[in-house]
C-alpha cells in the first residue's frame, strides 16, 4: 500500500513536472513567435508572416513534448526509428512538395518578386496575383491563371519588369535620305518634352542610328514609369508619325530602282524621233 502511495506521487510530479514544461514551452513559442513577426513585418506580407510564425510556435510545442515522454515512460529511440522510417517513405512520396515549400519559405525571404508585380518566369508571362507557400499564381497578359510552383519560381530565371521604378523603350525611325533629319530630330525632341511621363533623368536620346538601304535610320530611346511606360510607347509612336508627316516628312519605305541594259539605246531612239 505505501508502495502504491510512492508511485502515485511519483506520477503525480512527474504529471506536474511535465504540464510547468509544456506552460514554459507554449510562452516562449508565443514570445518567439511575437518576435519574429515584429522584425519581419517591413519584409513580407501579412499573410506569409502568419504560416511562418505559426510553424515556429508549434515546432518549439512539439520538441517540447518530445522532450517530455521520457518522464511517461516511453522511449524517443523507438519512436525515432518508427518516425525515421515513416519520414523516409514520406520524403519519396512528397519529394517535390518539399522542395517547393522550401523554395516558397525562400522566396519569402529573399522576394525577387511580390503581388502586383509584372513578370517572366522562362515562358509565362503576366501580373503576380498570389504567393503561397507552395506555388506562385500568375495572371497571364491574356487574362489566364497559372500556378507555378515555387521551385521553378525560385530555380528559374526571373524577369521582373517593374522593379526598377523607370524602363526604357525604343524606337527605329526611318525617313527618307530627301527629308531633312536634323529637322525630324528636333521634331521628336519636342514630341517628347511634352510627354509629362517621360523622364527628363535617365535622359531621352535622338540619333541617326545608321544610313540604310532605303532609309536614314533615326533611334529614339526614352525611359518612362515602370507602370506607364507602354502606354506611353503606343501613344508616342504615333504621334511622332503623324507630326512627321505634317512637317513632310515621310516613313520610307523599301524601293528599288531598275535599269534595263538597253535603256541609252532606247533613249536615243526617243531623242531622235523626237527631233524628226
Amino acid at each position: 500500500m505505501i508502495l502504491d502511495t510512492v508511485v502515485y506521487g511519483d506520477t503525480i510530479l512527474n504529471l506536474l513536472q511535465i504540464a510547468v514544461r509544456l506552460i514554459i514551452a507554449v510562452l516562449i513559442a508565443k514570445v518567439v513567435a511575437i518576435n519574429i513577426k515584429r522584425s519581419l513585418k517591413e519584409r513580407m506580407d501579412r499573410d506569409h508572416l502568419e504560416i511562418i510564425a505559426k510553424v515556429i510556435y508549434y515546432t518549439i510545442i512539439i520538441v517540447a513534448v518530445l522532450l517530455s515522454l521520457p518522464d511517461l515512460g516511453i522511449e524517443l529511440s523507438n519512436l525515432l526509428v518508427a518516425g525515421g522510417v515513416v519520414g523516409i517513405v514520406i520524403g519519396f512520396a512528397c519529394q517535390s512538395i518539399v522542395g517547393n515549400l522550401i523554395s516558397g519559405i525562400f522566396l519569402m525571404f529573399e522576394r525577387p518578386i511580390k503581388i502586383g508585380d509584372q513578370l517572366r518566369v522562362d515562358d509565362i508571362s503576366g501580373f503576380v496575383e498570389d504567393i503561397h507557400i507552395v506555388s506562385t499564381i500568375v495572371r497571364t497578359y491574356t487574362g489566364l491563371y497559372v500556378r507555378i510552383p515555387n521551385e521553378k519560381v525560385f530555380t528559374g530565371i526571373i524577369t521582373n519588369y517593374v522593379t526598377n521604378i523607370a524602363r526604357r523603350f525604343e524606337y527605329v525611325v526611318g525617313i527618307r535620305y530627301t527629308d531633312d533629319a536634323d529637322l525630324a530630330i528636333e521634331i521628336i525632341e519636342e514630341l517628347i518634352d511634352e510627354q509629362p511621363f517621360a523622364l527628363k533623368n535617365p535622359s531621352p536620346g535622338v540619333f541617326v542610328d545608321n544610313l540604310g538601304d532605303n532609309s536614314v535610320n533615326l533611334h529614339v530611346r526614352i525611359w518612362a514609369p515602370a507602370t506607364e511606360w507602354y502606354d506611353l510607347k503606343m501613344e508616342l509612336l504615333w504621334k511622332i508619325k503623324k507630326t512627321l508627316e505634317e512637317n513632310g516628312i515621310e516613313i520610307a519605305f523599301p524601293q528599288r530602282v531598275v535599269w534595263f541594259a538597253d535603256e541609252p539605246r532606247r533613249q536615243e531612239v526617243r531623242a531622235a524621233e523626237s527631233e524628226s
